[in-house]
């Protein structure tokens, strides 16, 4: 039951989100907003270090040493967006292990894109192109998200996406302006890609149990059809500059209304992953949960340090 105090509170709170001030630890916030904070930047963060997954398995396989340089740096860039998203979400009150914990008993959701298998090099640029693409339109709005740590946290994994973007169009343009075979594994790999890269977005916003509350508190700026289409105006060019088909068959201009129109999402397909059905969601966890069980030393060796430190810092009080 909400007490009077609890009422000013919510009233202060309400126009603070009005007046675009930010949200930071310290203050009060409504138990829905915190709850809703840590699903989304949670499954954020979840959704980097799974990441890392699929495009890690190509470092030891990539053509070059310099191609191998670049992705060992974006790997590694996607690690570091999971820990500053981490760090943020525990500011809400929420432990990392209990984070860990729900991830991978399944509670915590991550992005469905990283339950598909990655079969060529060129899926290297098909994810760096397309995947990083759709999460910078999507990203690029967080900046102005309502609450602090979050906020500040985009700002510098907006700038290292759009390094990453950059990476995986270079490497499609060198195999769309290759041999044949190189055109026809840059064009397989952006057909696989494409469908799971517009189902990031969530989906329609009719159909979202979440966005209606997030677009209220500001916590999400934009609506996920909106940046859907977004991100489909801006690449189709990008396909056309690459000489490459499109991957689906219905993307038009539609004068009208000033936009593509596009194809329909298979929806089932998408919420099969979702739920735990897709291609390498079992792989994927069974693997985060041995890297997890395999750092343990490390984890009780640090917390033996501190319990060390704080002892001696005790008794030097003392």
């Amino acid at each position: 039951m909400q007490t009077v105090n609890d009422a000013e509170e919510q009233l202060k709170f309400d126009q603070r989100i009005i007046d675009e001030q930010k949200i930071e630890p310290t203050d009060w916030m409504p138990d829905d907003y915190r709850k809703n904070l840590i699903r989304q930047m949670s499954q954020h963060a979840h959704s980097e270090v799974i990441g890392m997954q699929p495009e890690g398995n190509w470092i030891t396989r990539a053509p070059t040493l310099r191609r191998k340089a670049v992705l060992l740096s974006k790997v590694q860039d996607e690690g570091g967006h999971g820990l500053y998203l981490y760090s943020a979400t525990e500011s809400l009150g929420i432990t990392r292990s209990k984070l860990i914990e729900l991830l991978q008993t399944g509670v915590a959701k991550y992005a469905s894109i990283f339950n598909y298998p990655t079969l060529t090099w060129a899926d290297m640029g098909a994810i760096g192109w397309l995947v990083d693409g759709a999460a910078i339109v999507n990203q690029i709005s967080l900046q102005r998200t309502s609450y602090g740590p979050y906020a500040r946290a985009m700002i510098r994994i907006c700038k290292e996406e759009s390094f990453h973007q950059r990476q995986g169009y270079e490497i499609m343009t060198v195999l769309a302006k290759g041999s044949v075979e190189q055109k026809e594994m840059a064009q397989d790999a952006m057909n696989r890609n494409w469908w799971p890269s517009l189902m990031m977005f969530g989906p329609h916003d009719s159909d979202s149990a979440h966005s209606g509350k997030s677009m209220k508190w500001k916590i999400k700026r934009q609506s996920n059809d909106y940046l859907r289409q977004k991100f489909i105006d801006q690449t189709v060019p990008q396909i056309e500059a690459l000489g490459l088909e499109m991957p689906d068959p219905e993307l038009k201009w539609n004068e009208d209304r000033g936009h593509y129109d596009s194809g329909e999402i298979n929806w089932e397909e998408f919420y099969q992953v979702i739920n735990g059905s897709g291609p390498c969601n079992y792989q994927r966890l069974k693997h985060h949960k041995k890297a997890h069980k395999d750092g343990e030393w490390v984890r009780t060796a640090v917390r033996a340090y501190q319990e060390k430190q704080t002892a001696k810092n005790q008794t030097n009080v003392a």
